[in-house]
C-alpha cells in the first residue's frame, strides 16, 4: 500500500473518531424529551384508549341488549 492508502486510513479513523465524539455529545444532552419518554407517553395513551373503547363498547352492548329485550317483551315487530 502506498502513502495514499495510509492517508485515506487516517482520514477514515479521524472521521469515525469525530462521529463517535458527536454521538456521545448527542447522547449526553438532556434538553428535550428522549425516545424513552415518548414511548412511555405513547404506551399510556394506548392504555387509556383501550380502556375507553372497552367501556364504551360494554355500555353500547348493554344498551342494545336492553332495547332488544324490551322490543321482544313488548311484542314489537
Amino acid at each position: 500500500m502506498g502513502t495514499a492508502g495510509v492517508s485515506a486510513g487516517r482520514r477514515r479513523d479521524a472521521m469515525f473518531a469525530r462521529l463517535a465524539r458527536k454521538a456521545v455529545a448527542f447522547l449526553k444532552q438532556e434538553d428535550g424529551p428522549t425516545a424513552v419518554e415518548y414511548a412511555v407517553m405513547l404506551a399510556l395513551i394506548v392504555v387509556v384508549c383501550i380502556a375507553g373503547i372497552t367501556t364504551l363498547g360494554s355500555n353500547a352492548n348493554n344498551s342494545f341488549a336492553n332495547v332488544s329485550l324490551n322490543t321482544t317483551i313488548s311484542g314489537g315487530s
